[in-house]
């Protein structure tokens, strides 16, 4: 399993800049985060990584570019501490990130170039609202046609779990 990270932007109808953490898991391609701030840091990384690994557990890889909220040492820190080995790509080479990157395609496309939103606040519950029908909804062809969440409870019930 490999959870996968990027950075989108956007922006606020006054112009205000509008940071994006989304966070895909590769295997199940459902996102796991869309974190929607100002501006958001290598400690706001790490307290989005403990949120998820808290329902989910930790992953046994991380995927990130080598911008400055990844290398930080908070995030290094975060890996080395939870087990989950870092996997940088080169820098300018998005297609090595090419599951996250694949998220923010249609995210930008069908979500976020159609919104105009006044506050931080509207743009967080949109976020968050569009994450879930993507997760629920949205059909993938790479999944069978299916949903990343039905998917993933389909292969639950089919994988024996340790106990």
């Amino acid at each position: 399993m490999i959870w996968a990270a990027d950075f989108p932007f956007d922006q606020t109808r006054d112009g205000r800049t509008l940071k994006l953490l989304n966070i895909v898991d590769e295997y199940t391609r459902e996102a796991l985060s869309i974190r929607t701030e100002p501006n958001i840091d290598a400690n706001d990384v790490v307290a989005t990584l403990d949120t998820i690994a808290g329902t989910r557990g930790h992953p046994p890889y991380m995927r990130f570019d080598p911008g400055p909220e990844f290398v930080a040492y908070a995030v290094a820190d975060w890996c080395r501490f939870n087990g989950a080995e870092t996997i940088f790509i080169d820098p300018g080479s998005p297609w090595q990130n090419g599951f996250v990157e694949s998220f923010n395609v249609p995210m930008r496309d069908e979500h976020l170039n159609g919104q105009l939103v006044d506050s931080l606040l509207e743009a967080q519950v949109m976020n968050k609202d569009w994450r879930i029908d993507y997760n629920a909804t949205r059909l993938h062809s790479s999944l069978g046609n299916v949903p990343p969440i039905a998917w993933e409870f389909n292969y639950r019930l089919q994988v024996p779990q340790a106990a």
